[in-house]
This record gives C-alpha cells, sequence and structure tokens, in this order.
C-alpha cells in the first residue's frame, strides 16, 4: 500500500513537471516569435534606409591620373595660331604650344578615346569661345609641362544646345595634372566637365565671376595646388538628373578658395581624408553627407561654416568628423560653425572654433573622441 502511494505521487510530479515543461517551451515559442518579428521590423527598415556610401583614394584615380610627366616621343604637336583652332579626333598624346588669340582646341573623338593634352607653354584669349572644348572622347587628360594661361574675356557663346561657359569645357572625364602652372581667367566658370574632374597635381590659379570648378558626376583631388577667386562657389558638384552623385572627394593637395558663395559645394557627399583646404566665403563646406576623416582646413565664412542639408535623396544628413585639424571662424549674425539640419558626430581631429553659434543640430549630436575649443 505504501509503495502504491509512491507510485501514484510520482506519476503525479511527472504530469505536473510535463505541464510546466509544456508551459515554458510554449512561453519560449512566443517570444522567440515576437523577438523574430522585431528583427524583421528592423531588418526591413534598415533596407529602406539612406546608406552613407564613402569613397577612397585607390578607388578615385587611375595609374594614368596620377602620372604627371608624358612620353612625347610619339606626340603630334601643334602650334596655336590666332584665328584658327586645332581639331583632335584620335586617341593619342598632342603637345600644344605658342601664343594665340579665338582659338580654340577642339577635342572630338570616338567614345572609347583617351587624349593627352599637354600644355607646353600655351597661352590663349578667346572672346566668346572655350579655349579648350572636348565634345566627345571616353577622357581627357590636360597636363601642364610649362606654364601656361587660358582667358575667355567677353560672353560665353552657346554651341547650339550646348551652353558652353567653361574657359575648359568638356563633356567628358577630365583629370587635370602636371609639372607646371595653368592659370585661367573667366567671365562665366572656370573649368567645367559634364561627367568627372579630377585633379592629381599641378597648380591652377583660377579667377572667374562664377564657379571656380563645376563638375557634373564628381569633382576628387589627390594632389596639385588650386588657387580659387570667384564671385559665385569655389568647388561645385551636382548632377540634377541622379542626386547620388555630384560629390566631392579630397585626399591631398593644397586648395585656396576666395569666394563669394560657397567654397565647396556637393550635392551629395564632401569627404576630405586629407590635404590642406583654406576656404574664405559666405559658406565654408556645404553637402547632404560631410565626412571629414584627416586633414588641414581653415574656414572663415559669414554664413554657416561647415553645413550638412537635405539636398540628396540617397545620403542621410550629417556632419561627421573622425579626425583633422580644423579652425572656423564666423562672422557675426546668426551663423553656426558646424550645422547639420540632421547628425553632428565627433569622434576625434582637433576642432577650434570663434563663433556666436559653435553648434546647431536636429538630429542627434554626439562626441564620443577628439579635442574641442570653442571661443
Amino acid at each position: 500500500m505504501k509503495n502504491k502511494k509512491y507510485i501514484i505521487l510520482v506519476v503525479v510530479l511527472v504530469i505536473v513537471l510535463a505541464c510546466l515543461i509544456g508551459y515554458f517551451i510554449k512561453d519560449n515559442s512566443s517570444n522567440n516569435t515576437n523577438n523574430s518579428n522585431y528583427s524583421e521590423k528592423n531588418n526591413s527598415t534598415n533596407s529602406t534606409s539612406v546608406t552613407n556610401d564613402t569613397y577612397s583614394t585607390s578607388d578615385m584615380f587611375t595609374d594614368r591620373d596620377l602620372e604627371q610627366t608624358v612620353d612625347t616621343t610619339d606626340a603630334t604637336k601643334y602650334t596655336v595660331t590666332s584665328g584658327k583652332d586645332i581639331n583632335i579626333t584620335k586617341e593619342g598624346v598632342y603637345v600644344i604650344s605658342g601664343t594665340a588669340t579665338n582659338s580654340t582646341i577642339y577635342v572630338e573623338a570616338d567614345d572609347e578615346a583617351k587624349i593627352q593634352i599637354v600644355l607646353d607653354g600655351v597661352n590663349i584669349t578667346n572672346t566668346n569661345f572655350p579655349c579648350i572644348y572636348v565634345k566627345s572622347g571616353d577622357k581627357v587628360f590636360i597636363t601642364t609641362s610649362a606654364d601656361s594661361s587660358l582667358t575667355v574675356s567677353g560672353t560665353f557663346e552657346a554651341d547650339g544646345d550646348t551652353n558652353t561657359d567653361g574657359v575648359i569645357f568638356s563633356k567628358s572625364d577630365i583629370t587635370l595634372n602636371g609639372t607646371a602652372t595653368l592659370t585661367i581667367n573667366s567671365t562665366d566658370n572656370g573649368v567645367v566637365s559634364k561627367d568627372d574632374l579630377k585633379v592629381t597635381g599641378g597648380t591652377y590659379n583660377i579667377t572667374a565671376t562664377s564657379k571656380g570648378l563645376q563638375a557634373n558626376d564628381s569633382f576628387a583631388m589627390s594632389d596639385g595646388e588650386i588657387n580659387i577667386k570667384s564671385d559665385d562657389d569655389g568647388i561645385h558638384a551636382e548632377n540634377s538628373d541622379d542626386d547620388k552623385l555630384g560629390y566631392v572627394y579630397i585626399g591631398g593637395g593644397i586648395i585656396n578658395i576666395d569666394v563669394v558663395d560657397d567654397g565647396i559645394h556637393a550635392v551629395s557627399v564632401v569627404q576630405v581624408d586629407d590635404g590642406e583646404i583654406n576656404i574664405t566665403a559666405g559658406e565654408g563646406i556645404e553637402g547632404t553627407y560631410i565626412l571629414i576623416n584627416n586633414g588641414t582646413i581653415n574656414i572663415k565664412a559669414t554664413d554657416d561654416g561647415i553645413n550638412a542639408a537635405n539636398k540628396s535623396s540617397k545620403y542621410s544628413i550629417k556632419v561627421e568628423i573622425n579626425g583633422g585639424t580644423i579652425t572656423v571662424d564666423m562672422g557675426q549674425g546668426d551663423t553656426d560653425a558646424i550645422d547639420s539640419n540632421g547628425d553632428l558626430l565627433i569622434t576625434g581631429g582637433t576642432i577650434t572654433i570663434n563663433a556666436q553659434s559653435p553648434f546647431d543640430y536636429d538630429g542627434t549630436g554626439s562626441k564620443t573622441g577628439g579635442k574641442l575649443i570653442v571661443n
């Protein structure tokens, strides 16, 4: 009888234990389901959220972009003549020299052609048309081997439906490189590329009533020196058909900008990885996503010093500073040294600000590193 009671007790305990295990399995299954749904919600949100792409020098420049001298042994050589144009229609290296007025160097080659124009002490002054006009071709390298100058002194005339509004005007990619100085004077824009514009060497002194350097898809610089004075923007990148493009990448070199409007203006990204940038402008640097990883940046502005604004639907609005030495001096009034219409993230670098309003951000502000001096 006693054994029978033990057996009954054991059976009851087994039944209770089985019920408890069943309950916990059900509860855990319910929790796992909820967690799975939460994760799916997060993944779904992330998949549709904006991801900010970044760039690197290794991806941006080819070996030929970075070569500052050219083998001219088999090159075609021209001397400019007043009132006469030079027409380049085939891939190759072309050395240009001499002094002339109202003379244009035309490039009209097939879509695969790579053209290298070597400016070997050439001086052109035109009244109303570009000194260099690239109508077609895959890519054009404009290389300075001796100091040269290009000037347009009057009102630019259109070429049919094309508003040729730059002293150097190109519908294709352009790389500016070399070992000498190119001086550009313009009654409109200095250099215009309807594709990508790169600078990897040489010195460029640009005076313009409009934009100094204007690119459609991107502006990228690895080395060299750029000096710009203009009544508009210094460096401007904007693609009206694709707002993921229109970015500025600076990986080295020296940039001196003294302009009325924006020093550097990009619709999507402004990324600075190295180099020295000195800006005096209405607004220093403007873009949707501004990423500063290194370099020395000095800004004197009467509006915002560094401004992230909603210009591209493909990027989240953010100012992100991970390194570098940055000094921002602001004018009096309702001006911000660093202004983000989205987030502001500082993880490193040394930032010195002289302003009544050092920071303004509409999203999240975070400082996890770096040195900040506000006067």
